[in-house]
């Protein structure tokens, strides 16, 4: 578990000042603070860049349909000293930390959840109270269960559970692979999970990572197409990469090699690119190859009623599904000219 004493938190809090656009609610390391007198409380969407996100507007739509007077704010920035301030605000009640203050923001919380300590990275912070009313900053990690979510509620149940132990692949190196990983490996028992990537050396920095954690044992690098065609298929496979045409060999091979992947039995993929479209490359070559393809949106929003759970006590079961479902696909068909 990582943790820091309050103190050290507070020491760390003498910073230039901060700016904020009361207009948009969107705060960056030019202003001091929000304007939040009109709130009950407060949660932030914590990162740079942030502009685009879905996320004010899809809690905005959870809090609003239960009446509360909270709001989620941008703070926008590339340092995690100025955000501090707004942590230890009474009116806090949890963020949304993206990139790049994934792994660099836990140092300055006082704990973990086993996800978000065996990811290595959180994308949550919530409160904990101790029994002398102490508040606690709790990290975890909500991309896994948007992950396995994402796939759960788009599936038979049948289905869902003929993909236990079965073969998985993950496309992509970065900190949403490590989010796949823990939810292939601890909820879908999945082995052997495959990797591919265009950085043979990114691959193995999660693997190191994934083993320490105590996920690593049936993790496997695929090194070509050729090595791909030898291996047994998977039945799931998680694409966590931008959808870019392939410009060098290695990004070539990488396409091949997701070709012979799914070159036999279909499966399900779960595509986490969905800005601008969720209509990629990797998703057409699956569809030819008949597979069923689940848009990362599903994987997004499940991620987030996992964190509105954590911040309003509310079960994820009485959560606003399809209100929320609708309003985000209506967002994106806006921005995509549909």
């Amino acid at each position: 578990m990582a943790s820091v004493a309050s103190s050290t938190i507070t020491s760390t809090l003498v910073q230039p000042p901060t700016t904020i656009g009361l207009a948009t609610g969107h705060v960056t390391d030019d202003e001091p603070h929000h304007d939040t007198d009109h709130l009950d409380r407060v949660a932030y969407l914590f990162g740079h860049p942030i502009s685009h996100s879905l996320s004010p507007l899809f809690h905005q739509t959870i809090y609003d349909t239960f009446c509360l007077k909270w709001s989620q704010l941008f703070h926008e920035s590339l340092s995690i000293p100025p955000f501090l301030k707004a942590m230890h605000d009474p009116k806090f009640i949890g963020a949304s930390v993206t990139m790049p203050h994934k792994v660099a923001i836990i140092p300055y919380l006082d704990k973990l959840t086993p996800e978000g300590a065996a990811i290595g990275a959180i994308n949550t912070v919530f409160l904990e109270e101790t029994d002398e009313g102490r508040r606690l900053l709790v990290g975890t990690n909500t991309d896994c269960i948007g992950i396995r979510e994402g796939i759960r509620q788009n599936i038979s149940t049948e289905q869902y559970t003929a993909l236990k132990g079965r073969p998985a692949c993950i496309i992509g190196g970065g900190g949403t692979s490590r989010a796949a990983v823990y939810a292939l490996v601890h909820w879908l028992e999945c082995k052997p999970v495959y990797f591919i990537n265009r950085d043979a050396a990114e691959v193995a920095t999660v693997i190191a990572e994934c083993n320490a954690a105590g996920l690593g044992e049936n993790l496997v690098p695929v090194t070509s197409a050729s090595h791909a065609q030898l291996l047994a298929k998977p039945a799931v496979i998680v694409s966590a990469i931008p959808d870019f045409p392939p410009q060098t060999d290695a990004e070539k091979e990488v396409r091949e090699m997701i070709k012979a992947m799914m070159n036999g039995d279909s499966g399900v993929l779960l595509e986490m690119c969905y800005h601008p479209s969720s209509n990629t490359a990797v998703s057409r070559i699956a569809t030819e190859s008949k597979w069923q393809v689940v848009p990362g949106t599903e994987a997004m929003v499940w991620q987030g009623f996992e964190q509105a759970k954590y911040w309003t006590g509310k079960d994820v079961a009485d959560m606003p599904v399809e209100k929320v479902k609708g309003v985000i696909h209506a967002l994106l068909a806006e921005r995509q000219g549909h």
